[in-house]
């Protein structure tokens, strides 16, 4: 079984690059399951319904999200599903260790059309994050009530370690734990002892001639200053960052992980 798993999508660059080149790799490498993190699809900041809708049609099974899926309100309603349905609103996840009554949910099981059973768990981290709760005991809960074999997690963290932390706990567990949030890729992709595919960031999908998708300029006004501005996505050198994981649907050990970056 083939899982694309594709990093966080930054602005109109990171959707336009992620609609040239997802057909071909969803071809090329025959993906049964496709999982995009859209939290920062709506110019950066947030997600709304008709972009959620624009990434299903795409392909995409789930959307991940993570700190920034509040940024747009109008996501509150559309994420307001009953728990059992399997509309696509249903299928735009928000962290699971988020307060209980939020809008949403943090895990969603399905079954593809051959009728292999998945999950997708997101979760945040808690280093240098907003306050939310353990994530490391969010996903024994969770783990406790998910019936598939084939199980991935996406971890929206700043902190690496917490990110590696939290792939030892769930080696074994788990088909595969993803890093995102920070936008940069990292060459640490590796199927651990238990076999849990592992990668600390699969990086961002959008322009990477910024600072993590931002306008250049705007970001060092800031850094240099110490004044608040309007941040706004750069569109220069646009990549698509994703990682592919291959498993055993009927155990849900990975046994091979590669990195993707495709450019323009």
């Amino acid at each position: 079984m083939k899982i694309l798993f594709v990093g966080d999508v930054f602005g109109a660059p990171g959707r336009h690059i992620v609609r040239e080149h997802l057909p071909h790799v969803l071809e090329t490498h025959q993906v049964d399951l496709l999982v995009i993190n859209g939290e920062n699809s709506a110019g950066g900041f947030g997600i709304t319904p008709s972009l959620a809708e624009e990434l299903f049609d795409l392909g995409a099974h789930v959307i991940t999200t993570g700190n920034h899926i509040w940024d747009k309100r109008e996501i509150f309603g559309y994420m307001t599903v009953p728990a059992d349905s399997h509309e696509r609103g249903r299928r735009v996840l928000r962290p699971a260790n988020y307060a209980h009554g939020t809008p949403g949910f943090g895990v969603y099981q399905g079954e593809l059309p051959n009728g292999q059973a998945y999950a997708v768990i997101n979760l945040q981290g808690r280093v240098f994050m907003s306050s939310c709760d353990d994530p490391f005991r969010k996903a024994d809960e969770l783990l406790s009530q998910v019936t598939a074999k084939v199980i991935l997690v996406d971890l929206h963290a700043e902190a690496s370690s917490e990110k590696v932390a939290l792939g030892w706990y769930l080696d074994g567990r788990v088909t595969a734990l993803l890093g995102t949030h920070t936008h940069i890729p990292t060459a640490d992709e590796r199927v651990l002892p238990q076999g849990t595919a592992y990668q600390t960031d699969v990086g961002m999908s959008g322009s990477y001639d910024s600072v993590i998708g931002v306008e250049t300029e705007l970001v060092l006004q800031r850094f240099l200053t110490g004044m608040p501005g309007k941040f706004e996505a750069a569109k220069g050198n646009a990549k698509m960052c994703a990682a592919l994981i291959t498993c055993d649907g009927a155990t849900g050990r990975a046994s091979h992980i590669q990195r993707i970056m495709l450019g323009e």
